[in-house]
């Protein structure tokens, strides 16, 4: 079998007002997704979710660039993945989406699932967390986020992480104030999900300190990316500050950039991305990560293809543990795909089909045409 072409699907949709999400400054208008495709005469072809970050042109002219060192190869030999450099994001996405396609491949080919490529005995089933709140304006309600956490413990999620929300700058909104929302939400919640939250790199030290502190004493299951991720030594002082889990690293694409936080204990918790990585970078990520021993909870913001990745890997490697859903991508999220696997009590259960699992939706591209530009605008109050 030899690879014959590779091929990037750039898809988009707009979302519709209600469904428009703001965080920080900016609001997220669209939806995007970069597919790549890996061809082969042997008319079995890959599929690998890319992350898209605004990348998808780039995105798509890499993988054109790098197809002539792939095409007429053996996609079965593993020595042909090209490795991210660990410095170019959209190049390292691009390696990203053919490197998720080709275990794609693979396992079709072998008629397995890529967990069964991966381990003897893989799970059959991966516990989910909803990846939200996204949508609360301390300006106009933030009690948003309480409604949105009980729905999804209604939908029978049993974990949920949430952001700091609106630009703090715009409404005067304290460390205290934030608290105050948190408590709210955790009484809200009276342990019937765990909570986790994400800083988005948004704090500064002095911010995350008490923050990290209360919402250990509330029992919350991670503090992901407090403080900016170039201060190695401030993360480090908050992971030895407290017990809660203090997690990062979703903006890096090899185990190189990884290496100084496992050495100086600055995450607990490794939260790589295989849209970034790759599926084989991200083994090679959670396999050192367990040397130190360390969890992993891989990022996982788009979509669905990218889901089921993650979802491969979880139920493969023992300490990759939970899966991140978006809960704000919109119908683009599986609709993509021809058919949703069945989630149940907050579980995804791993379809039986080979490789990834899922094959795309028919007529694709034309159901989810490429939106030019970028998908979020700067907001200014």
């Amino acid at each position: 079998m030899k690879i014959t072409a590779l091929e990037t699907l750039c898809l988009s949709r707009m979302h519709e007002p209600e469904r428009q999400w703001i965080t920080s400054r900016y609001r997220t208008i669209k939806a995007d997704c970069a597919v790549v495709l890996v061809h082969t005469d042997a008319g079995i072809t890959g599929i690998g979710e890319a992350s898209a970050y605004g990348w998808l042109t780039k995105i798509q002219g890499w993988v054109e660039w790098l197809a002539p060192t792939l095409v007429g190869k053996d996609p079965l030999d593993p020595a042909i993945a090209p490795r991210p450099t660990g410095r170019n994001r959209p190049i390292d996405t691009a390696i990203a989406g053919i490197d998720c396609a080709l275990w794609d491949l693979r396992g079709k080919a072998a008629g397995k699932r890529v967990s069964e490529l991966l381990a003897p005995t893989p799970a059959d089933r991966v516990r989910l967390y909803a990846s939200g709140g996204c949508r609360y304006d301390w300006r106009y309600n933030p009690e948003q986020l309480i409604e949105e956490a009980l729905g999804y413990i209604e939908q029978g999620y049993t974990a949920m992480k949430f952001r700091i929300g609106t630009e703090w700058a715009f409404d005067g909104v304290t460390v205290d104030r934030f608290l105050g929302l948190v408590r709210e939400l955790a009484q809200a919640v009276d342990g019937r999900m765990d909570l986790a939250l994400d800083g988005n790199c948004r704090l500064t030290e002095e911010e995350a300190l008490p923050i990290a502190l209360e919402i250990e004493r509330l029992g919350f299951a991670w503090f992901e990316e407090p403080i900016d991720r170039n201060n190695i030594a401030g993360n480090a002082r908050l992971c030895e500050a407290v017990e809660m889990p203090i997690t990062g690293g979703e903006a890096f694409s090899s185990l190189d950039e990884f290496r100084p936080y496992i050495e100086q204990k600055a995450y607990d918790v490794l939260q790589p991305d295989a849209g970034l990585s790759g599926i084989t970078e991200t083994v090679r990520i959670a396999e050192m990560a367990a040397h130190y021993g360390l969890p992993v909870y891989p990022h996982s913001w788009h979509n669905g293809l990218m889901c089921m990745a993650h979802a491969q890997l979880v139920a493969a490697i023992p300490n990759i543990a939970i899966v991140e859903l978006c809960q704000h991508q919109g119908p683009l999220q599986w609709g993509i795909l021809a058919e949703k696997p069945q989630i149940v009590d907050g579980h995804l259960i791993l379809p039986d089909s080979p490789g990834l699992g899922v094959e795309l939706a028919e007529n694709v591209a034309e159901r989810f045409p490429h939106v030019e530009g970028h998908y979020g605008i700067t907001v200014e109050r």
